[in-house]
């Protein structure tokens, strides 16, 4: 949950201070009044004094009403509405949420030891074990709001009974977990060193249990920082002054020296060893390859609030795993093509534009930096797989978890029938059978590998398409699940050639896997000649014709190309030798400080009518198409300052505009609970999204989705900030908790069907960070090709808006080549509305009242950015020229944007529209009414008592 940081409390102090001056002057007024009628004749002195003691009250009160109806209104509103969530809604989510971890965790190793069906008592090893991660930090956690079951926890209502004197033992080492949060991120890990095990508490373990669970975990959040790639360069605690845990250059997803010391410890000690990872950044675990005890390894990310109970089922057998992994483990991510290219690094020459902005009430820098996506289209389990197919690396000494693994406790055959196609849909049915002893669940992965001329355009070589879950089998058991897909779903962009995607001619091998790199069957299909979308032919799910949009944002980068076997490695992967931004881009480097507000005003624009008394309101539009003649009507009622208070002030709600009857809508953050920040309401903890991923079950995301749009109608909730589904492009980001996958077919289309959930219960969802956000940070231009933009980090909101039909989305804080994206019209005008349809509201990340230095309202609102995540007035979230006609033609449209969001959710569902005044609104105003009959009543008592002292004397 967020919480209100010293910047938010001074700039609302600031927006106040005209308020507070004026009382402080009429107080200090009234004192002097007070003071210098001392000398009056006592019926006198009492009359003025009791009169200007009045006047003093009544001016408090009235600035009170000023500041309470203006700046504040807005978090005033926020902070004193919130509905309640039902009991019988939350333990209905509950079981979703168990669902999801059921089939979210992974077993990734299993040497016979699981389930424990002859074992009751278990040891507990590492600090995590009683300090597991439920979540992650920021505003994609989890609540204490209800109740949390813990690892151990969940383990005992699974049957088991753990070592209570190893649990003890770490408590009293720590128990408190080191702070990660939006304003701390501390990323010490603490283990107590393996000397200062008590004898007696070992031997006391191996008389308890001949099994042992090794629990390690990683925590990150959302912050300014990802994962350390140095731990030395970070703040960090190490657990014994006789070593270092971490070594200069190691890592954060490695192994720290007092955990690689435990791990020895325990193997030496137990011959069943199950290790479980509570992370959801693959962390490097090739040591289990090295200890023969070591029989069964676990992946269990944030499970939220009632997800251990999930791990204690899985491990008894009561719940047989069918969980995928959604991102690739390997042995060394110092080799990855990435490495040298993931930590944003500052341009020398764009110092001079830092900006200063604040982290827990301390001033904090942010400077232009950059990182180039050099690895191109090859990222995750797409180069893995294409490296090795070209020889470049050895899979198996490379990849220890590919993608898409995950073991069960039965056994599955699957088999391909013939690929069909009718009308360009391919079709082919999948036979799934359980020839084991136990019911479970099996996932179909449908890959393909085109055909691929070298030095021609870059194609992996395996690509998910598609993918299906079956029910539970039993034994025995058969269930055919039939796969389409369109055949262009296989095209690759041509950024080069074409401008343009492009099936070319040859065999496309289907195949279904049991992972990206195991294929179980496959067909053939051929194409006979090269089919090119472009023109007046493009793909059938476009609207307009993808052509190259982002030719700029390429920079002056050297890409990974698989030609002659990715002979370019050694160049396209190396670190930048410049950090210098080109001139070109330079001199068009837009912040707060240096744009120019009139860039994109055109004098020759007509300015559109206002205020119009057409007898229409918003509810009228409820169900209308967005090209609706009528919107033109409603939108012609509306003030300039109505639209640009709309626009300005959309921060965790959408104001109410009195002209067309626009009620105030509330929303809220969280991925994986929601989170009201104002009122502190919230709901149940979801596992985070990469478990949600790991299900690989549309079914399930739907059901996820209902559930947190049930919730949040509830609360009184109408837009859900999430999901979020940026790529997982390095397994160190900070908020790969909160997104879903390495791979942009899995990430969207699980993410359409939590959408369509949500959508369901009239809520719509704010998809994030739209697009190419990386590290955690602002103003990081991200440098990369068309290809690589279109095929892998803009594919999960592509599917979101074609499959799952979102309509709102918050932008990232991120910079695309040299603009901010809100800035970047090709973006979130050309290809998100023209290209794919989207049709909705866009809001700007948190903006606060300055937009960090580099948003702001003219260049959001003349690119296609609707609303200011901003709860008080600023100058940056205005336009600065709100009476020119084409600034009003695009707070028209922004308003228009965001009201047919809001019109078609369940706010205006039949007897829900409430307008008027919010109920803070009425009881100030009752208050104000008997607080002016206690004045008057006051005066008439002081005037009466005055009477009397003078005819006393």
């Amino acid at each position: 949950m967020l919480k209100i940081e010293m910047a938010d409390v001074l700039a609302i102090l600031a927006l106040c201070a005209p308020y507070l001056i004026a009382l402080g002057i009429a107080i200090v007024i009234g004192i002097v009044i007070i003071i210098v009628c001392r000398k009056m004749v006592p019926a006198k002195r009492f009359l003025v004094r009791g009169q200007t003691a009045l006047a003093m009250v009544l001016v408090t009160v009235l600035i009170a009403n000023m500041i309470s109806f203006g700046p504040m209104s807005t978090l005033i509103g926020l902070s004193t509405g919130s509905g309640t969530i039902s009991d019988e809604t939350s333990a209905e989510a509950m079981k979703v949420a168990e669902e999801v971890a059921q089939e979210g965790i992974v077993l990734l190793e299993n040497d016979g030891l699981l389930p424990l069906n002859n074992t009751t008592n278990i040891n507990l090893f590492g600090w995590a074990s009683s300090n597991p991660l439920y979540g992650g930090a920021g505003s994609g956690g989890i609540n204490e709001l209800y109740p949390i079951v813990s690892l151990s926890e969940g383990l005992k209502n699974a049957g088991f009974t753990v070592n209570e004197d190893l649990a003890t033992f770490y408590n009293e080492y720590t128990s408190e977990r080191p702070e990660m949060s939006i304003q701390k991120q501390s990323w010490t890990l603490p283990e107590p060193p393996v000397n200062t095990y008590p004898e007696e508490l070992i031997q006391g373990a191996k008389d308890f249990s001949d099994v042992a669970v090794v629990v390690l975990s990683r925590m990150a959040g959302e912050g300014h920082n990802d994962m350390p790639h140095d731990v030395g360069e970070v703040a960090f605690d190490h657990n014994s002054s006789e070593y270092e845990d971490f070594s200069a250059g190691e890592h954060y997803l490695q192994l720290s020296q007092t955990e690689e010391d435990m791990v020895k410890m325990v193997t030496e000690n137990f011959e069943n060893v199950v290790v479980v990872y509570n992370g959801a950044n693959p962390l490097e675990v090739g040591f289990v390859d090295e200890y023969s005890q070591i029989k069964s390894v676990i992946w269990a990310p944030g499970p939220g609030n009632i997800g251990f109970n999930a791990l204690g089922q899985i491990m008894s057998g009561e719940v047989n795993p069918s969980g995928k992994t959604a991102d690739t483990f390997v042995y060394d991510h110092t080799k990855a093509p990435w490495w040298n290219n993931w930590v944003k690094r500052p341009y020398e020459n764009l110092a001079d534009l830092a900006v200063e902005g604040m982290n827990f009430g301390k001033p904090e820098i942010f400077a232009p930096s950059f990182i180039n996506y050099v690895e191109g289209i090859y990222v995750g389990y797409k180069y893995y797989e294409t490296a090795a197919a070209e020889g470049l690396i050895n899979y198996e000494e490379t990849v220890q978890y590919p993608f898409g693994h995950g073991l069960s406790y039965t056994t599955f055959t699957q088999e391909m029938g013939p690929v069909s196609e009718n009308e360009g849909i391919l079709t082919f049915d999948v036979s799934v059978t359980n020839t084991g002893s136990v019911a479970g669940k099996e996932v179909v992965e449908v890959f393909y590998n085109p055909p691929y001329t070298n030095g021609g355009i870059e194609k992996a070589s395996a690509n998910l398409v598609a993918f299906d879950k079956t029910k539970t089998l039993e034994p025995g058991e058969s269930q055919t699940l039939t796969v389409t897909f369109n055949v262009e779903e296989m095209a690759s962009y041509d950024s080069k050639g074409a401008k343009a995607y492009v099936l070319e001619a040859g065999d496309y091998r289907i195949s279904i896997n049991s992972n990206s790199h195991t294929i179980l069957d496959e067909q053939t299909y051929s194409v006979d000649s090269p089919i090119v979308y472009d023109g007046e032919e493009g793909r059938s799910s476009d609207l307009l014709t993808a052509t190259n949009r982002f030719d700029e944002v390429a920079g002056e980068v050297t890409y990974l190309s698989r030609e002659d076997g990715f002979a370019n490695f050694e160049e396209a992967t190396a670190a930048p030798e410049s950090l210098i931004l080109p001139e070109e881009f330079a001199s068009d480097y837009n912040l707060n400080s240096n744009f120019d507000h009139t860039q994109y005003l055109n004098d020759d624009d007509e300015m559109p009518t206002t205020g119009a008394d057409n007898g229409m309101v918003l509810a009228d539009l409820r169900g209308a198409d967005y090209d609706d003649p009528r919107w033109e009507k409603l939108l012609d009622q509306m003030s300039v300052d109505e639209m640009r208070h709309l626009i300005a002030m959309s921060g965790y709600q959408t104001p109410a505009v009195e002209s067309v009857e626009k009620v105030n809508a509330v929303d809220a953050d969280g991925p994986a609970a929601l989170n009201n920040n104002f009122t502190k309401a919230g709901s149940v903890g979801f596992p985070v999204a990469v478990v949600v991923a790991a299900t690989w079950n549309e079914e399930l995301a739907l059901k996820y989705g209902e559930s947190m749009g049930e919730m949040a109608q509830e609360m009184n909730v109408a837009g859900w900030y999430a999901p979020a589904m940026n790529t997982h492009r390095v397994p160190f980001g900070g908020r790969n908790y909160e997104y879903y996958s390495e791979d942009g077919v899995l990430a969207g289309k699980i993410a359409a069907n939590t959408i369509l959930g949500a959508k369901n219960y009239g809520v719509y969802s704010f998809m994030k960070h739209f697009a190419l956000y990386d590290t955690n940070g602002k103003m990081v231009s991200v440098w990369s090709n068309e290809q690589a933009i279109r095929e892998i980090y803009l594919k999960p909101f592509e599917l979101s808006v074609k499959e799952g039909t979102v309509d709102a989305l918050m932008v990232g804080w991120n910079f695309l080549g040299h603009k901010w994206v809100g800035e970047n019209s090709q973006l979130m005008n050309t290809v998100l509305r023209d290209e794919w349809g989207f049709k909705g509201m866009a809001l700007t990340d948190f903006f606060r009242n300055n937009g960090h230095g580099f948003m702001n309202a003219d260049m959001a609102l003349a690119n296609g950015v609707d609303a200011m995540l901003s709860t008080f007035d600023g100058e940056q979230n205005n336009v600065k020229d709100p009476n020119h006609p084409t600034s009003v033609k695009q707070m028209r449209n922004a308003s228009k944007n965001i009201m047919y969001t809001v019109v078609n959710s369940w706010v205006y569902e039949d007897g829900n529209v409430e307008v008027g005044m919010k109920p803070w609104q009425k009881v100030a105003i009752a208050i104000d009414v008997v607080l002016g009959a206690i004045l008057v009543v006051g005066a008439i008592m002081i005037y009466r008592k005055s009477r009397k002292i003078a005819n006393k004397n």
